[in-house]
């Protein structure tokens, strides 16, 4: 048998911040435009109120690391 040279498939399971942030943004857009029936809204409001809670806690942890460096310092 020939050896071939296999390339690593593309990670595509990695889940970013951002993504997270635009995760939230959907549902947030999607309640607004009444996308959500009302016996609905409990579980999207939970896990909306999840993912809240997640980013601000990132958003201050980075506001507290900044803080935490000199000035100058590249963030």
């Amino acid at each position: 048998m020939s050896e071939e040279t296999q390339t690593p498939a593309q990670d595509n399971t990695t889940v970013t911040v951002n993504d997270i942030a635009n995760a939230y943004a959907i549902i947030d857009l999607a309640a607004k435009r009444g996308a959500f029936q009302a016996t609905e809204l409990q579980a999207v409001g939970t896990v909306a109120n999840k993912l809240k809670s997640f980013l601000d806690g990132v958003q201050a942890a980075q506001l507290a690391a900044q803080a935490g460096q000199p000035e100058g310092t590249p963030t």
